[in-house]
């Protein structure tokens, strides 16, 4: 049940018991790792965004200096995918629904004592409804640390092994994410399948982006007919790896800093 993380350091393989005597639950590190379950080009299968998440915590959980009390959550693999709801298999939650569920398993674990929560999100469609939530939990629960964190924002070396115009515009079953899936799940990547696909291009000295300071809303089909944003073309086995290891690498030192994190505070207590 546990998959890529290490069944020491998994959440459900716990007992009520060990969780009440747990010592210094406040300090505590729960790591939520959240995906999708949607459509990533003719060559990858729906899983992408919940296996990187689930692989990129398994690996730095067992990277992880034993003394650090972290544990993993189970999955959530379905996010709010309705970009991709024009291409079969998708499936999406509402954002609403997504945003209950989230704030119910926060819920959960802040009543069982534990107050420092990490979401570490593999889908680039929804990091704004972690970060609403996460505001929401502590605005609810002033010793809640909550931490709404996308995979991909710590220190690692994909955009060294990308070209230029990847980097910028691969943003979806491009270069990474199957170099990736190839490391992680060789057997379920058709790369016979495989094209690369890049939107148009905005006007020359337009300050509008797809992902950017001023994006515009946008749905898959507007911009890809295969469901492909990039090139997996030049994808491979060793730069999944390579990949891979270096976000663990940095996911090791964020979760080194949440175990170190306290809240800020400004003011005092009456």
């Amino acid at each position: 049940m546990h998959g890529y993380i290490p069944p020491e350091r998994f959440f459900p393989y716990l007992t009520w018991t060990t969780i009440q005597a747990m010592p210094d639950k406040d300090n505590v590190v729960l790591i939520q790792p959240i995906g999708a379950i949607e459509q990533h080009g003719p060559h990858l299968p729906l899983i992408v965004d919940a296996a990187i998440s689930t692989a990129v915590v398994g690996r730095t959980l067992s990277k992880l200096d034993e003394e650090i009390p972290a544990y993993a959550l189970p999955t959530l693999h379905y996010g709010k995918s309705n970009e991709h709801w024009h291409f079969p298999g998708t499936i999406t939650l509402s954002a609403q629904t997504l945003i209950t569920m989230l704030m119910e398993v926060g819920e959960s674990l802040y009543r069982s004592g534990f107050r420092k929560l990490v979401f570490v999100n593999g889908h680039g469609g929804q990091p704004q409804i972690l970060e609403i939530v996460a505001r929401d939990l502590h605005q609810k629960h002033e010793d809640f640390m909550v931490f709404p964190c996308f995979v991909w924002n710590v220190p690692n070396i994909a955009l060294e092994l990308l070209t230029p115009k990847e980097a910028e515009l691969g943003i979806h079953a491009g270069d990474a994410e199957t170099s990736l899936l190839l490391s992680l799940l060789p057997d379920q990547v058709r790369m016979q399948d495989a094209v690369a696909e890049y939107p148009a291009e905005l006007p020359q000295g337009s300050l509008l982006s797809i992902e950017g300071k001023l994006p515009f809303a946008w749905t898959t089909r507007d911009l890809s007919r295969s469901g492909v944003i990039g090139d997996p073309l030049t994808a491979t086995a060793e730069k999944g790896d390579r990949i891979l290891a270096s976000l663990a690498e940095g996911w090791v030192q964020a979760i080194q800093d949440i175990y170190r994190f306290q809240q800020p505070k400004s003011w005092k207590s009456p």
